[in-house]
């Protein structure tokens, strides 16, 4: 009934949603740009002013901006793994990148959860579901789930396999990646990956495609281009934000983002292309400046799993809007799917929810009491600030303005209010006692809807002096 109802609102003009339609091509192309450890206001869309993203400001401008958009994880491969799965990670097992006991065992309190490192055939990815709906499909550059990413719906791989950071001579030629030539040595990996990327475009002009491309960058190594490094040194540092290497590597990332546009609006695709400009996980703490949000990549504040998001679409999507509803990228798969008009595929379970209705009305909500995190595994800190650990076992849920936070060490609950406290300053696990419970029964429901593990064996190699020492304050 309700195609019935569609078709007559289309007939009439009533129903202002369509797609737009170029030739004789009508589903529209989808890129789906994914920036490693890219934090949430390492843009200028998000108030950035020492670090210079002119092309990602213009897909927030020309587009929506997701304000309160999240990562599926606080580190990589896990949030790769539920944004082509459309799964939380308890579904798939991929909870961290390699072991889940990064760091001493001396400060490990219980034994975590073990590791998954590679996404299984089982689950269809988001690419084989759009090759199957008529789309050329190809991922450039990280993959970080397997040796092959052609085994898993993608038609063409260039530069991906199971390696998480740039491995050879690092951001410079001479590579060594699938598919990807060394033509000039000291060549630089992000501008390569964002030719290659115009080239697919230029490629499959013609037919609808679906294009992955996830830049290695601005993960470590820090390596720029000496005459942008050499800019930033005589910028004034704002806001926190000061390490000239590290903006010189996103102003490289925001030029291959502008490459892509620029190949777009020359082959007259824009007007039908749906482009997506997102993160896998909040920025590197040490490196970058979150602030104001709390923490980093690693963990479960704001800071390490709120990322940019921002979404064009043209002739569906109102220019310059804000939406500030709270969404994450499992729900990318099911929108687009939708956005597509391609079936999913049989007996294929998705986590997310579709952000059609936000799309069209960035002031619309989402028919969902909550989004959810589970990290049953240990991080390793890096610098004394962090203690022996970016994080230690723990689980989280966001509802409204509300967010709670489960240590499964001790069992300590933190709940904040974002709307009040975006930093994470005041916890009001003592004061909010009704919304503590409310919330931690929820995450608990959950976990078992998921069957998520949650580690609770004592580890018999734990040192408690050790550990008072590592904890202890200066």
């Amino acid at each position: 009934m309700y195609v019935g109802i569609r078709i007559l609102l289309v007939t009439f003009g009533v129903f202002c949603f369509c797609e737009p339609s170029i030739g004789k091509q009508t589903k529209p192309n989808v890129i789906l740009i994914y920036i490693d450890d890219y934090g949430w206001r390492d843009v200028g869309f998000n108030g950035s002013k020492y670090y210079e993203t002119p092309n990602a400001d213009r897909i927030a401008r020309e587009g929506v901006n997701f304000r309160n958009a999240y990562s599926n994880a606080p580190n990589c491969a896990p949030s790769r793994a539920s944004l082509m799965s459309g799964l939380y990670s308890p579904r798939h097992g991929i909870y961290t990148v390699a072991n889940a006991d990064r760091g001493k065992a001396a400060y490990r309190k219980i034994i975590p959860i073990k590791n998954t490192t590679v996404l299984r055939n089982e689950f269809i990815t988001l690419a084989e579901a759009l090759r199957a709906g008529g789309y050329k499909t190809a991922t450039i550059g990280k993959w970080h789930l397997g040796k092959d990413p052609t085994t898993q719906g993608f038609d063409i791989n260039i530069a991906g396999r199971e390696w998480g950071s740039p491995s050879g001579g690092g951001y410079h030629s001479p590579y060594k990646y699938p598919n990807l030539v060394n033509t000039k040595k000291g060549e630089y990996l992000t501008d390569r990956l964002g030719n290659e990327a115009a080239n697919f475009i230029e490629a499959n002009k013609n037919n609808p495609f679906f294009l992955y491309l996830t830049h290695y960058a601005v993960h470590t190594p820090i390596q720029a281009k000496s005459m942008l490094a050499a800019k930033y040194e005589k910028k004034k540092s704002l806001d926190q934000q000061a390490n000239a290497k590290y903006a010189a590597m996103i102003e490289s990332m925001d030029d291959s983002v502008g490459t892509v546009l620029e190949t777009l609006d020359r082959l007259d695709l824009a007007a039908n292309t749906i482009i997506i400009f997102t993160s896998d996980n909040g920025g590197h703490g040490g490196i970058t400046s979150n602030a104001p949000l709390r923490g980093s990549k690693g963990m479960l504040y704001e800071g390490g799993i709120r990322v940019p998001m921002a979404i064009r679409w043209p002739g569906v999507v109102i220019p310059g809007t804000i939406c500030e509803e709270p969404v994450i990228g499992i729900d990318l798969y099911p929108t687009l799917l939708e956005a597509t008009q391609t079936n999913r595929p049989s007996n294929v379970r998705l986590d997310g929810t579709s952000l059609m209705p936000l799309l069209k009305n960035a002031k619309a909500k989402l028919f969902r009491q909550a989004i959810y995190w589970h990290f049953p595994a240990y991080l390793q800190g890096y610098t004394r600030r962090h203690g022996p650990f970016r994080t230690t076992p723990c689980g989280a849920v966001r509802m409204g303005d509300w967010k709670l936070i489960e240590y499964f060490e001790s069992g300590a609950l933190e709940l904040y209010n974002l709307t009040n406290d975006l930093g994470e300053k005041k916890n009001l696990a003592k004061t909010e006692t009704e919304r503590l419970t409310q919330l931690h029964t929820m995450l608990k429901a959950w976990r078992l809807s998921t069957n998520a593990p949650v580690p609770k064996e004592k580890n018999p190699k734990f040192d408690p002096v050790a550990y008072s020492k590592t904890f202890k304050k200066d």
